[in-house]
């Protein structure tokens, strides 16, 4: 690919691409480019995944399962790289950010304007990789793949962050697209800011399911009195601001450790027995239980060798929305955050150190808005109505903005498609295969 779309003859890139046959060529429909979210997440270990589990159905039949990592990620070169293994696990220990003083402030920042010149400097081509990183380069990427997987029309399943990825590559290219699934979408029109506190609201949700789960059981770690379980958790984890956990091991379980594991383990109700005993060790002063589920969340292996996604993550947010550099709204949306998201409230002032983002070397090449969609086809929006990363309203917002079909999954989980669920499966692959739209208003539970 090139590496600025408007040097078409300049310098290039390359993509890792995998493509998984379609079970029965003689049916094959054409391919289906898969990506998975973050953004930073590999879109080749999602189509291996995906194609074990559409063997038997008609889209493992039918379509060449493909999945790409976008540029400068995981084995697209250059990769996104800022910290090193060491650095990450230093980056995480320290709690710096719970400090709003004038000093703290200024050290956090100091942190995170080191932390943007980093990026720059450790990765391959510099601020130029960094200037073309964002959704706006991405989605033409798309398009060049499309061509040269031989489609005349793209097929697309996009997960979390690959919805605005889709929604991108539908405003972008909207007489190329043949079908679009958009499963646990962002909001195109809302900014970092109202996202970020939306957010909060939908982990807040999760955690009161959470908590409702476990208060019916004889070994919750916070109690069977419902009016006592926030409390209850708040004095569990909010000391590590003040003193980390030493965990024996050399590392220490930090404040920020602590609620990026419990943020962890509300994306799939599958977790909440792992999450309950991690908060059952905190009790007796242990913590490795949580500490494995916040390496996880940064995926970060037993060795201690971390993936690029997180440095990935920030590249691309930090040229996707305009920066935030206003110290009032940087205030202003932490005392939002915490108002709706209780359980994630520190107990400290909001502080109003800027993020990376404000201080990143090059532009923004994306923004929040409407989309215009002119000519294109129907679309399918999937939306879980207690999903804590990608709240519910997100994709009824999204469905209307592309003028597509909305699918209702009841249930407490972030995304839901090909995941099991029969109802939400069956309007997905019908959808996919035979371009038939899911009866108005569907609800699967």
């Amino acid at each position: 690919m090139p590496l600025d779309y408007a040097k078409p003859d300049g310098q290039t890139i390359t993509l890792g691409v995998l493509r998984m046959p379609a079970g029965d060529g003689s049916q094959r429909i054409g391919s289906l480019v898969v990506n998975p979210g973050g953004p930073g997440a590999s879109g080749l270990a999602t189509a291996v995944r995906l194609a074990g589990q559409a063997k038997n159905n008609d889209l493992g039949k039918r379509f060449d399962l493909v999945g790409f990592d976008p540029r400068g990620i995981n084995s697209s070169e250059p990769s996104i790289r800022c910290l090193t293994d060491q650095e990450r696990d230093a980056q995480r220990a320290d709690d710096d950010e719970l400090d709003s003083s004038p000093a703290g402030v200024a050290k956090v920042e100091g942190e995170q304007r080191d932390y943007a010149n980093k990026c720059a400097a450790r990765t391959g081509d510099g601020t130029e990789m960094l200037a073309n990183i964002g959704t706006r380069d991405v989605a033409k990427d798309m398009d060049v793949l499309r061509s040269a997987l031989g489609d005349e029309k793209l097929s697309y399943l996009g997960y979390s962050y690959g919805t605005r990825l889709g929604t991108t590559y539908a405003e972008t290219f909207p007489n190329n697209v043949r079908a679009l699934v958009l499963d646990g979408a962002l909001d195109p029109q809302q900014g970092v800011v109202d996202e970020l506190v939306a957010q909060g609201q939908g982990f807040q949700k999760a955690f009161n399911s959470f908590t409702d789960w476990c208060v019916k059981r004889q070994d919750c770690a916070l109690g069977q009195d419902r009016g006592s379980v926030l409390r209850n958790y708040l004095n569990l984890v909010r000391p590590l601001g003040d003193r980390a956990l030493d965990l024996g091991d050399g590392r220490k379980l930090s404040y920020s450790d602590a609620t990026t594991a419990v943020v962890q383990a509300l994306y799939a109700q599958e977790l909440w027995e792992t999450l309950n005993n991690g908060l059952a060790e905190l009790k007796r002063q242990r913590g490795t239980t949580l500490m494995l589920l916040a390496d996880t969340y940064y995926e970060r292996d037993p060795d201690g060798r971390y993936s690029t996604t997180q440095d990935a993550f920030t590249a691309v947010r930090c040229v996707d929305d305009p920066r935030v550099t206003d110290k009032n709204l940087v205030v202003e949306a932490q005392e939002r955050y915490k108002q709706v998201a209780p359980f994630l409230d520190d107990g400290r002032p909001a502080s109003p150190a800027l993020d990376a983002c404000a201080f990143w070397p090059v532009p923004n090449t994306g923004s929040p808005h409407l989309p215009k969609v002119q000519g294109l086809p129907p679309t399918l929006v999937i939306s879980t109505t207690g999903d804590p990363a990608t709240p519910y309203q997100a994709g009824v917002n999204l469905a209307k903005a592309l003028g597509g079909s909305l699918v209702t999954y009841e249930a407490t989980q972030h995304t839901a498609f090909l995941q099991g669920h029969k109802c939400v499966d069956d309007a997905g692959i019908d959808y996919l295969v035979r371009l038939k739209q899911p009866a108005p208003g569907l609800r699967c539970s």
